[in-house]
């Protein structure tokens, strides 16, 4: 075999590696500099070697009521996506069709919206004159209007609503894998619905499960439209903190460092998260 064809395989994925190296891996870089550069109100950014922008944001307790913030968001969001995505996979795909087409339509529907939209759309409802507090107070159900916007609550439920298709999706296609007759035996040697499904379905959809949950996770941490317009300025993320840094204040080098502690932190918790997961039904399941 000549050497031509040896290094046809990199020379067909050069294209691609040359894309996430100028879209992604450059700018990390640059981020990452930016981070220990210095920053002074008539100078500007200051070039120069400086860890006084992770110390600041790791030793502010105001930085870590925002990390917590956004840590809790993360967990109830991917907990609930989770509950509610798993069991609604599983249904889609025993479903048939044109149910499943129709169904899987609904679910992949939200994605074709900008998250702008769908977020200005969860402003309308829950807002204090918003749909669902009129017409509960209405039907007389409640006298005050319960208060969703600028809270943790209405930025947890739509951020569900935003990224649940990632968890059906990732639950789904797992459950291509599985053969419904395995489940059938299952039960005809005399075990029942709980246990098919604890001992037959969860084990073999818990890759799907894993991955989803690691992206809703990720994206629920870096999320900005939804928490700026829910959240507004008091409800402070991560990612919103970053905007302020950058656009705010005009301090881009302690933004990049609170932009560069989220992805490390992502990158352990997610890493923990997976070796926990794995570890945990190896041996449960051995």
């Amino acid at each position: 075999m000549s050497a031509q064809t040896n290094m046809r395989p990199y020379w067909l994925s050069a294209p691609a590696l040359l894309l996430y190296v100028g879209m992604f891996l450059i700018p990390m870089v640059m981020t990452l500099l930016l981070s220990f550069y210095s920053y002074d109100m008539t100078a500007g950014v200051v070039p120069g070697f400086s860890l006084a922008n992770y110390a600041e944001v790791l030793g502010d307790s105001y930085f870590h009521k925002i990390f917590l913030r956004t840590l809790w968001m993360s967990v109830l969001v991917t907990f609930f996506c989770v509950l509610l995505g798993a069991p609604e996979a599983y249904i889609l795909h025993r479903m048939s069709s044109p149910w499943k087409s129709i169904c899987m339509l609904a679910i992949l529907g939200p994605l074709l919206v900008s998250v702008v939209v769908r977020t200005l759309g969860w402003a309308i409802l829950i807002g204090s004159k918003g749909i669902i507090n009129e017409t509960l107070m209405a039907i007389g159900i409640i006298d005050t209007p319960i208060k969703l916007m600028f809270t943790t609550t209405g930025v947890v439920i739509a951020l569900i609503h935003v990224l649940i298709p990632f968890m059906v999706l990732s639950v789904w296609a797992s459950l291509q894998k599985l053969d419904p007759k395995v489940e059938s035996a299952g039960e005809s040697l005399g075990a029942s619905p709980f246990t098919v499904m604890r001992r037959i379905v969860i084990p073999q959809i818990m890759p799907g499960i894993l991955s989803g949950s690691m992206i809703v996770f990720a994206l629920t941490a870096s999320a900005f439209a939804t928490p700026s317009i829910l959240g507004g300025r008091r409800l402070k993320v991560v990612a919103t903190t970053v905007y302020d840094e950058f656009l705010g204040t005009l301090n881009w080098p302690l933004g990049a460092a609170i932009a560069v502690l989220l992805l490390v932190a992502n990158i352990l918790i997610i890493t923990s998260y997976n070796k926990f997961i794995e570890r945990k039904y190896a041996q449960a399941f051995k």
